[in-house]
């Protein structure tokens, strides 16, 4: 149990680490740095700070408060996100509350009231689980509340993601496999005309088909990526020495950024990566598998697995594995409400992994008698 603590802690703080050398290095080329070289590195360290202080919160207070009052959780969720279409959109997109010189992206608070929401749902109807309605369709009906204003705001990324984990930890919490299975099916064909039906998301499904052919309109950023990627080779140019941040590769300081990682630090660091977030994934699901009780044993597995399919999408995006799609890598790329919500989900697990060794603790001790009477 010692060891999964430490190597799950040790491998986000070696994310954090590359993340902010890399916007030192990424950050000052930007478009929005308004000529300030450390502008974001100024901003993602203040973001750093709050997340970190979150974290800690987190890390102390009881994880039952979040089974206890999701519904608040969930209602803030819902209300933060319809208010982003008070707001002008960025990019086509209506992902953000901005106030001032502060912007907020809701759909990271709705990632952590999803997984409370699931945790909650299939603890207190644990043996409902496999049944049609109360382990398949109601909690995909309350789910459909938050994922469906993400989707509205343009974001399928994160909708995609929202229903990946929630498939993962339904299948963990029991529910049937049909039932899952329809899920996937119904999903992937929801995606797939949705992203027919818009002329941007089909024009990115065409250049993943093809990026050599589309280089120059939708298949850009990939392309520029790669010969990113190719660039760096095993070793890398140096860091500060990459050339594709210098307004070739668009978002090289936030979804974009692995691709810079591989062309200043090498493949080396690529690799780095990859294995943190492979410990953090294999040291999580120990501590989920180790929690005191299910509601702390599904929270802890969803929350590693939401953060591990994003790092999944963004790196498959970044190396024209997948279509691209606009979703930040974990702990590295430019973000504040990603890196704030993200370190909070951290704090839960650390929370849930204390309370699981007290209670083994507990569990195992063996009372020592300093006396035995003789029976007579």
């Amino acid at each position: 149990m010692k060891k999964s603590i430490i190597g799950f802690v040790l491998s986000i703080v070696v994310m954090l680490v590359i993340g902010v050398v890399m916007l030192s290095s990424t950050g000052a080329f930007a478009r929005d740095a308004h000529g300030d070289p450390i502008f974001f590195i100024k901003r993602q360290s203040m973001w750093l700070g709050l997340g970190l202080v979150a974290c800690g919160v987190m890390a102390c207070v009881d994880y039952h408060l979040l089974q206890k009052h999701w519904k608040w959780l969930f209602a803030l969720a819902a209300v933060l996100l319809a208010g982003c279409f008070l707001f002008p959109k960025i990019n086509g997109a209506q992902r953000w509350i901005r106030l001032g010189a502060f912007s907020l992206q809701p759909s990271e608070l709705g990632k952590i009231a999803s997984v409370v929401f699931l945790a909650t749902w299939f603890t207190e109807r644990a043996e409902k689980s496999r049944e049609f309605l109360n382990g398949f369709v109601f909690p995909l009906a309350c789910l459909g509340i938050l994922m469906g204003l993400i989707a509205i705001e343009v974001d399928l990324g994160t909708t995609s993601l929202i229903g990946a984990t929630a498939l993962l930890v339904m299948f963990v919490a029991g529910t049937h496999l049909a039932y899952l299975m329809l899920l996937a099916i119904g999903g992937l064909s929801g995606l797939a005309v949705i992203a027919i039906s818009m002329p941007q998301r089909l024009d990115r499904l065409m250049a993943f088909m093809d990026i050599e052919k589309h280089r120059a309109g939708s298949g850009y950023q990939q392309f520029e990526a790669l010969i990113a990627l190719v660039s760096g080779g095993v070793w890398g140019l140096g860091l500060g020495n990459g050339r594709q941040k210098m307004q070739f590769l668009p978002e090289a300081h936030t979804d974009f950024i692995f691709p810079m990682i591989g062309e200043e630090l090498g493949m080396v660091t690529t690799l780095v990566i990859v294995l943190a977030y492979i410990a953090m994934i294999i040291c999580g699901i120990s501590i989920s598998m180790n929690a005191r009780d299910r509601f702390g044993s599904l929270l802890a597995f969803g929350l590693v697995v939401m953060m591990a399919i994003q790092a999944a999408l963004n790196i498959g995006v970044t190396t024209a594995l997948l279509p691209n799609k606009g979703i930040a890598l974990p702990f590295i790329s430019y973000g504040g409400s990603s890196l704030l919500f993200s370190l909070m989900g951290i704090g839960i697990v650390i929370n849930i992994y204390r309370q699981g060794v007290s209670e083994h603790t507990v569990k195992t001790t063996v009372r020592i008698p300093t006396r035995i009477t003789p029976r007579i």
